[in-house]
């Protein structure tokens, strides 16, 4: 007597769970292969699912990589709502608490933003890493125009047009990546030197930012203070010791 083949039993999942679970796949094998590199196939192989069943939900590897450009850009959105529910009373408390809610964010999920940021960082994930800032930038202007407007309103800031503002105070910070990227690498040999290259370069945007917005000197605080950047850049060491301990 020969046994039975059992058939293969399907999981039906919601199709915002199926739909997350593709996205987080997708985010998986672009980082680690790069977009370029990887096919809706790989995407396909790697879930398990049918061609039917992934173009369900998305129509190319296109509509995925604006997918997971979207998840990053509403996380970031997230965190200035969740501003409303810490009792900030202005426009400069506003913006000083959303940089604050930034690097506490950033502390707590350091294993994750040390393996992401190294990742997106390759020449390979170039249209990854640009869709991302594109999608993030896009829905963290206007939130950042409302704190600014805010402050116009209350009489502490006076920056002419707060969208431009906002733009620019964005793309300030974004400018700021290969001087990050310098001191995070100087830091494997010397911490501290690594935190004066930050905190010089934070001290010259605070002091753009406060021109930009019309504020007296000490107005914006763009790192809470210096031990808490030698807290992240500490732990940011840290998380690839703990990432070459798990690999070996």
């Amino acid at each position: 007597m020969t046994d039975e083949v059992q058939p293969k039993i399907r999981v039906l999942k919601a199709p915002a769970v199926r739909r997350g679970e593709l996205i987080d796949c997708a985010q998986r094998l672009f980082l680690s292969r790069g977009y370029e590199a990887t096919t809706i196939n790989d995407v396909i192989m790697a879930t398990g699912l049918s061609k039917g069943a992934f173009y369900h939900h998305f129509r190319s590897k296109e509509d995925l990589l604006e997918a997971i450009a979207a998840r990053f850009a509403q996380q970031s959105l997230a965190v200035v709502e969740s501003l409303g529910a810490n009792g900030a009373r202005n426009g400069v408390e506003s913006l000083n608490l959303l940089l604050a809610m930034g690097s506490e964010w950033k502390l707590e999920h350091i294993t994750e933003l040390r393996a992401m940021f190294t990742t997106l960082l390759k020449p390979e994930n170039a249209m990854l890493y640009h869709r991302i800032v594109d999608a993030v930038y896009a829905v963290m202007t206007p939130a950042l125009a409302a704190i600014i407007e805010q402050g116009q309103r209350d009489g502490v800031f006076a920056p002419g047009d707060a969208g431009v503002a906002a733009e620019t105070l964005l793309w300030l910070g974004n400018g700021r990546r290969a001087v990050v990227i310098e001191a995070l690498e100087l830091a494997e040999r010397d911490v501290a030197a690594a935190v004066a290259m930050i905190v010089r370069r934070v001290r010259a945007e605070e002091a753009i930012v406060n021109r930009i917005l019309g504020l007296p000197a000490g107005g914006v605080q763009l790192i809470a203070s210096e031990s808490q950047l030698r807290d992240l850049i500490v732990a940011w060491r840290e998380a690839e010791a703990g990432a070459d301990l798990a690999a070996s």
